[in-house]
């Protein structure tokens, strides 16, 4: 088996080891030594299996490595679920169908697109990859209905998915995912009964569309990009392969932004460009130190004050600069939350949204400016209505996802981007600065989160818990349990601390977040007794 052109014989990548519940790779931070066998995938992802993965949606849609987990006939299989959905239903519209610049992204999309034409139903077909918030965008601009997305995120390149969004742009709810799965999983055992035809031959159903310019045009409305201008910021963006560079380039152009260089336009379904993340996987995600590496050396070294970067559907993101390092996520929202704040001065009413295992920083900063928190279980689909609604000043999330209210309702990691990058120009300080400014008022917390390898059957035994499990735990690491949440996974709130374990949907773990405002010892003595708690 060859890949790509390059050598054979190359070494295999080094037995990855234990480190505070994380796998790391000693070759961590380094360009992948194996590639992706794309022939190989290819003919997994057309070729009948005897027992593929049913459809199951998590928390964006249904994802699976190439072959087994996913394929045409998952493809297949969930576009003829939407389509009788839509039937059923009486959903009328277009139906925009895409995605990234991952492998089988596009053979994806022209599958989903002949099915649904096939059906009958009208399609937006780009020809070019489609970002996950510019779907939201489109729905929500009303030319079109719905979307199908393929894509696995900031996943490994042998991952492949589909996700779909309803008439709110956002992620669909679970009562929409539940009926996509059951129709979707009928079809996957009665394959004769999907409807398909070749694009050639859809007759006017499909469409091409130009999905830059109003996205581009509409951003300057939500972003104050003449200010980045004249700043003058020295600034990197990398699309990390992904399906954001066009609009990037878009953006730079439109707006006049000489002082922002785009450091990679590299496009390979391999990312082979990307450095190993820390379990010696091939990761695009812009939030990790590992592939964000390269960006990382640009601010070190000086070249750039700031360097930003979405992952490959454009639905994260990070950002390094100069005096900050890699930015954590939870800091650059707490700072993205103060900025929008003072910005847009919202109205008492609104309130700051957050996931469950987001930091408390953001809901110190809510209350000084007279806001409320929403605090959502995991998943952006939480935050659909109170951003659509305008409810919320903005939604984030832990792991890198935001956006605002009265745009999208998907994550935004171009917007993050461009906001960070405003927030920078504007305040004429760096973004780890401006975070210090916010602890030094309200309190630094220390935050961490482990991935807890278990067994199926233990993490089976965790999921049957609930608040009243806990209802004899009175106090850990010295303080007094507040309240105990059981909507996702178990929360326990203690005075100036928290902690949270959710078992995995797909893997042998449970994850368990946690932060306090007492300092790193108090952090380790919590997650000490933490493990305790909760068996772990």
């Amino acid at each position: 088996m060859n890949t790509t052109g390059l050598p054979r014989g190359l070494p295999p990548l080094a037995i990855a080891a234990k480190n505070g519940g994380f796998m790391i790779d000693k070759n961590a931070g380094t360009l992948p030594q194996i590639l992706i066998d794309v022939e190989t995938l290819k003919k997994e992802f057309y070729a009948p299996c005897a027992a593929p993965a049913p459809v199951k949606f998590g928390t964006s849609g249904h994802r699976g490595v190439l072959g087994a987990g996913f394929s045409a006939l998952h493809a297949r299989a969930i576009a003829q679920a939407v389509a009788k959905m839509h039937i059923e239903e009486k959903i009328e519209g277009k139906i925009l169908v895409g995605g990234d610049t991952r492998l089988m992204s596009r053979a994806t999309a022209d599958i989903c697109a002949g099915v649904l034409a096939a059906n009958g139903l009208k399609v937006v077909l780009p020809d070019i990859p489609v970002p996950t918030p510019v779907f939201s965008f489109e729905i929500l601009s009303g030319r079109v209905c719905a979307s199908l997305n393929g894509t696995a995120s900031h996943n490994p390149p042998q991952d492949m998915g589909l996700k779909y969004n309803p008439q709110n742009g956002g992620p669909a709810n679970a009562q929409t995912t539940a009926k996509i799965e059951k129709y979707a999983n009928y079809f996957m055992q009665n394959p004769a009964e999907i409807k398909e035809i070749a694009l050639t031959g859809a007759g006017g159903l499909i469409e091409t569309g130009d999905i830059v310019a109003n996205y581009v045009k509409a951003l300057g409305k939500k972003i104050d990009f003449k200010i980045i201008k004249s700043a003058g910021l020295k600034a990197a963006v990398h699309p990390m392969g992904g399906a954001s560079l066009a609009f990037y380039q878009a953006i730079k152009k439109e707006y006049g932004l000489d002082n922002v260089d785009i450091v990679s336009r590299d496009i390979d379904p391999t990312f082979r460009f990307i450095p190993i993340d820390h379990d010696g996987k091939i990761r695009m995600d812009p939030s990790s130190p590992y592939p964000m590496k390269p960006l990382i050396k640009l601010v070190e070294t000086g070249a750039y004050q700031f360097a930003g970067a979405s992952d490959p559907d454009a639905d994260r993101f990070g950002c390094a600069t100069a005096k900050g390092g890699l930015i954590p996520p939870n800091h650059a929202l707490c700072v993205m939350l103060d900025y929008l704040i003072k910005k847009t001065k919202p109205a008492k009413t609104m309130k700051a949204g957050r996931t469950l295992g987001t930091t408390h920083l953001i809901d110190k900063i809510a209350a000084r400016a007279g806001l409320g928190v929403d605090e959502v279980n995991v998943g952006f689909k939480y935050f659909v209505d109170g951003l659509l609604g305008g409810a919320l000043v903005m939604g984030g999330e832990e792991s890198a996802g935001m956006s605002i209210a009265k745009w999208v309702t998907e994550k935004d990691g171009i917007l993050a981007v461009c906001l960070l990058l405003e927030i920078m120009s504007a305040a004429g300080q760096d973004i780890a600065g401006l975070y210090k400014q916010l602890t030094a008022l309200h309190g630094e917390p220390v935050y961490t989160r482990l991935d807890m390898p278990t067994t199926d059957a233990l993490k089976s035994e965790f999921k049957k818990m609930n608040a009243a499990s806990f209802a004899s735990t009175k106090e850990i690491a010295g303080e007094r349990v507040t309240k105990v949440r059981d909507t996702d996974g178990i929360k326990i709130y203690l005075e100036d601390s928290w902690l949270l374990a959710r078992p995995s949907g797909t893997e042998a773990i449970v994850k368990l977040y946690a932060e306090t405002f007492r300092g790193r010892e108090h952090l380790d003595e919590l997650i000490a007794q933490g493990r305790k708690v909760f068996r772990l």
